[in-house]
């Protein structure tokens, strides 16, 4: 009986243990990829002019790195190479720029970046959403639950636009 128990048990802890093992080991590879394409976007951008993809790639980068200053240099950079290109869908830049604001609560800027993204591209619900969460910091909730609404109208499953219409609704109405 005693010996089952002990069986029991380290079979718990190795489990637990490998468990623990997957899951940093998938933390390091996924840190190594991203510092590998940190540096050689990094070297390559610093010897010559990148395209709008590689310079929004580094800024995301930055961004998750959290390091929203480079970061939003860089998503200008982006806005500017890509207008050079003539590229069409840069409302994802827009966005980036816009949440490189926001996270520093810097919600006037973010706004402006937001609608950006949505004058290149009316149904990008990622923006709306976004416009959505930057008016709430703001206590424009009037404006918020529009735009959630609007996101709710182009993606019916956005759990992300359900939640925060439902709250802002039951604000409204209260």
């Amino acid at each position: 009986m005693d010996n089952n128990l002990a069986i029991v048990y380290l079979g718990i802890l190795v489990g637990l243990l490998t468990f623990t093992l997957v899951g940093l080991s998938r933390q390091v590879f996924k840190t190594r990829k991203l510092e590998s394409s940190l540096s050689r976007l990094r070297k390559k951008l610093e010897k010559e002019k990148g395209t709008a993809q590689e310079y929004y790639e580094l800024a995301s980068i930055y961004s998750e790195k959290k390091l929203f200053s480079q970061a939003i240099a860089l998503f200008q950079r982006a806005i500017k190479a890509a207008e050079e290109e003539g590229e069409e869908n840069i409302a994802p830049i827009y966005n980036g720029l816009g949440y490189a604001y926001f996270v520093q609560e810097q919600y006037d800027l973010a706004i402006r970046q937001y609608k950006e993204a949505l004058k290149n591209k009316p149904d990008y619900v990622t923006g709306l959403n976004n416009l959505g969460h930057a008016y709430e910091r703001k206590k424009l909730t009037a404006q918020a639950l529009q735009m959630y609404e609007e996101a709710l109208k182009l993606a019916p499953n956005n759990s992300t636009a359900k939640r925060r219409a439902e709250s802002l609704r039951r604000l409204v109405s209260a």
